[in-house]
């Protein structure tokens, strides 16, 4: 029977009682959808998923994103983002470096993504066998509420501009990537959304920024935008509104990119081996 711990954070629930490789009635599968909206981040320990069981729960949800870096991705399963730190035969399996800035995930496209559905196979440790590679996470919701008046108003009705550029070529700690192809630079040109971006489903204001991939806000000068933003980006991410997932193996872990901003914790590095996999949900145009 499904029940639920919350994290006692501003964000973040664990749903207990549910195994997610069976086929859930849509009642069951529908009350885990309005916790999630709730609570924004929701997990499930203990899972035991095949690709094709991450796939099949994720489409629940609705059309899934394949991201514009194949080569990441899981070999026959483009819908699956590998995120991991291993090497096979001289060639990373996944992605290295991803989400070591505070970011909103595909923010940067016309129709940002609704949420990510993660799943960890491999976690690392430390000698004393304490998880390593934690994933932060901040609710833009309890951000944007805590802003004074006179921010709401300054930001109610101005766009920031989001570049998948900025953030692809940011410095990271497993060195400089291969530059973008003209196809990727193509798919992902700058595009401009609402600094506070209303909830799809919820209704609920969002704080839509952040230091991953919003390059300036539209409309003001690069002085007084580089303040702002600043200002803006600082704020959403006080201690108040994070939680912080100390992963486990089998970790099944939901996140909303509408109201939810994170940031991968890279405390770790090989031997210690880091292995999860991502779908993420198509969105919608923000407003």
């Amino acid at each position: 029977m499904l029940s639920v711990r919350k994290t006692g954070a501003a964000l973040g629930a664990e749903i207990l009682g549910v195994d997610l490789s069976q086929d859930l009635n849509e009642a069951t599968f529908q009350q885990i959808v309005d916790l999630w909206h709730e609570h924004e981040v929701v997990f499930f320990r203990n899972q035991k998923l095949t690709p094709e069981q991450h796939v099949r729960f994720s489409r629940r949800f609705g059309e899934l994103e394949l991201h514009v870096r194949k080569d990441c991705c899981r070999p026959g399963h483009h819908e699956l983002f590998v995120v991991s730190n291993i090497i096979v035969d001289g060639k990373p399996i996944g992605s290295l470096d991803a989400g070591l800035f505070w970011h909103s995930d595909l923010c940067y496209l016309k129709e940002p993504s609704r949420g990510s559905l993660f799943y960890a196979h491999e976690v690392p440790h430390d000698t004393n066998g304490q998880p390593l590679g934690d994933t932060k996470f901040s609710s833009c919701t309890a951000a944007y509420d805590a802003l004074p008046e006179s921010t709401k108003k300054k930001i109610a009705d101005r766009k920031a501009v989001q570049s998948y550029v900025k953030g692809y070529y940011r410095e990271r700690n497993a060195g400089p990537r291969k530059p973008l192809t003209e196809e990727q630079l193509r798919l992902t040109p700058d595009v401009e959304h609402p600094i506070v971006r209303t909830h799809p489903y919820t209704g609920k204001k969002c704080l839509f920024v952040n230091e991953g991939y919003t390059s300036r806000i539209a409309g003001l000068d690069a002085t007084e935008s580089d303040a702002l933003l600043n200002e803006l980006i600082a704020h959403s991410i006080k201690p108040e509104f994070i939680y912080r997932h100390q992963w486990q193996v089998g970790d099944f872990l939901l996140w909303d990119n509408c109201s939810v901003q994170h940031q991968a914790v890279a405390d770790y590095k090989l031997p210690l081996r880091r292995h999860m996999e991502r779908t993420t949900l198509t969105g919608t145009a923000p407003y």
